[in-house]
């Protein structure tokens, strides 16, 4: 397992890098923008993790801006915490046996949500290209939020 980003939410982008960037001094490594999903993401990266950051896409924060305002409440502007996992299958088997839900199973071969005791989303993201779509995953409905 290798852990990749931390998300958070921000309700003003610009003050939100300056704090990161001008004052803490992380690096902008990547930005996308989405006009359909109305949202914008921009990784961040500590100075001394800056190439492990854009060779390996890890460690980062993820700063996901909204483009439609809303109030963030009960946590929701913490987004998750992102691992890359060998076998995302085996993994979420292994977590749904010991009694943990999979809020949003890995249909896709490539992602799956959980949640920890303390209801803190942890997202699972298969290395490499997604695993061929596999029952029960396939045809399993998303539980809760994530």
């Amino acid at each position: 397992m290798q852990y990749l980003h931390t998300m958070i939410r921000v309700s003003n982008l610009e003050e939100s890098l300056h704090f990161f960037c001008d004052l803490l001094g992380m690096v902008e490594i990547s930005r996308k923008s989405s006009e359909t999903g109305r949202f914008t993401l921009v990784f961040l990266a500590a100075p001394e993790d800056e190439v492990r950051a854009r060779e390996e896409k890890a460690p980062m924060i993820e700063l996901t801006y909204n483009w439609d305002p809303e109030e963030y409440t009960g946590g929701r502007n913490f987004g998750h915490l992102a691992f890359r996992v060998d076998d995302i299958y085996a993994l979420c088997e292994k977590l749904q046996a010991k009694g943990v839900t999979i809020n949003r199973p890995p249909r896709d071969g490539h992602m799956a949500f959980v949640r920890t005791p303390d209801n803190i989303s942890i997202e699972l993201l298969q290395k490499g290209d997604p695993l061929p779509p596999r029952e029960p995953w396939a045809s399993m409905e998303n539980t809760g939020t994530w």
